[in-house]
């Protein structure tokens, strides 16, 4: 089976590459920013595991979006 460099790629399907990657990233950022400033209180499981699996697991956005869904508590202000 013969490689693809880059330069076989069309542009549509490079363009789609850079933006996803941009996406990924932005959106791994975000996470990693939020999971730094929130209370260990305010995170579902150990703020390390989320960390390490933001930081490791390229899943096309998947991490940081179950992240912000599931690993994330709303913070139950009384008053």
């Amino acid at each position: 089976m013969k490689t693809r460099r880059w330069s076989d790629l069309s542009p549509a399907t490079r363009r789609f590459i850079v933006v996803a990657g941009t996406c990924e990233g932005a959106l791994k950022v975000a996470a990693l920013v939020d999971l730094r400033r929130r209370p260990a209180d305010q995170v579902r499981g150990n703020k390390w595991a989320w960390a390490t699996a933001l930081v490791l697991v390229n899943a096309v956005g998947a991490v940081p979006v179950a992240y912000f869904v599931l690993g994330r508590r709303t913070s139950t202000a009384t008053g």
